[in-house]
């Protein structure tokens, strides 16, 4: 069984919905497809940052001034 789309009223910036109709008229894609693989990427991005964050929830936490002074020790800043 297909999945129906759902239709959504998204209101871009104008520079933004030219560079998109160009892109889709390239790609041979609608853009409808643009966005919504946009869409997927950015969220497969917000689960990886979830599963490093619920990966690191054990470790103690450290005060802001703390880790600036660890990184002035180690000449990162």
């Amino acid at each position: 069984m297909a999945m129906q789309a759902k239709r959504a009223t998204v209101y871009l910036d104008p520079e933004l919905h030219k560079a998109l109709r160009l892109k889709a008229v390239e790609t041979s894609c609608s853009v409808s497809e643009l966005v919504n693989n946009a869409v997927k990427e950015a969220l497969k991005e917000d689960l990886k940052d979830i599963a490093a964050f619920e990966e690191r929830a054990g470790e103690p936490m450290i005060a802001y001034d703390e880790m600036v002074k660890r990184l002035r020790r180690d000449g990162r800043i």
